[in-house]
């Protein structure tokens, strides 16, 4: 299968999001374009990301903050003029914010409709926002199927989010980065029934603990291992796969 020759990743500027930018750039077959979004491309956090833009000329970083619908239709029109009439093959949801003091005796209202707006809403607003790129890339390709070389929005979700898995990890309880992460996996579901028709795949992806700011230390995988296992999964998924949760090695984990 033909890689994704135009990309957008949120949260890039650090963890999986600028791990995913770096691979992508040193594959063997790099996309013609690849849009690494985060709230603020000039501040010292995005420092590496910079550097990287610098030496590459198909990187281009673009100011989004996924809570903020003015702030997605602006970056929407961003990569529509820089792709010139091309559309958008892979979308990413990588964004996420996680409290992990959020027990169900500590965790408040203004917590759980901070993490929603980001986890859920946010790739919500994404979808809406590029629909018409990643439509543009399903028209133009002449793949059959669904695939991420043709078009394809890819959550990243988490295992924390499985209703049906939540009682072998419930020892990290988290609850409104749970409960955001499984109105996500249900949005993958109701975009794959939608856009279809389309030809566009939407694929839930769980990257595994991840030794980041977010997952911390003490995390089974390091940011290296998890993205190669993601980009790894990113070719072989399908129309088989659409609305489906998979982890880092392609495994399905049921909702």
């Amino acid at each position: 299968m033909a890689a994704a020759r135009t990309v957008l990743l949120t949260g890039s500027n650090r963890g999986i999001g600028l791990e995913l930018v770096k691979q992508l750039l040193g594959s063997p077959r790099p996309p013609a374009w690849i849009f690494a979004t985060c709230r603020d491309p000039d501040g010292p956090r995005a420092q590496e990301l910079r550097d990287l833009a610098s030496k590459h000329p198909n990187l281009v970083l673009v100011k989004l903050d996924v809570e903020n619908p003015s702030a997605v239709t602006d970056a929407a029109k961003v990569v529509e003029g820089k792709l010139n009439g091309m559309g958008l093959n892979l979308l990413i949801n990588n964004a996420g914010i996680y409290t992990p003091t959020a027990s169900l005796d500590t965790v408040d209202a203004e917590d759980m409709v901070r993490t929603y707006k980001t986890n859920a809403v946010g790739p919500m607003l994404m979808a809406q926002a590029f629909l018409p790129l990643l439509k543009k890339a399903a028209q133009d390709s002449k793949e059959k199927g669904l695939s991420c070389s043709k078009a394809a929005i890819i959550n990243i979700s988490t295992i924390l989010g499985s209703i049906k898995k939540t009682p072998d990890s419930f020892f990290h309880p988290v609850i409104s980065y749970r409960c955001s992460k499984a109105a996500l996996n249900m949005l993958t579901m109701c975009q794959a029934l939608t856009y279809k028709e389309a030809g566009i795949l939407c694929v839930a992806l769980h990257p595994g603990w991840v030794k980041t700011d977010m997952g911390t230390q003490e995390a089974d995988l390091t940011v290296d291992t998890s993205v190669r296992g993601l980009l790894s999964v990113l070719p072989i998924l399908s129309e088989k796969h659409s609305g489906t949760l998979l982890n880092w090695e392609g495994k399905a984990i049921p909702w």
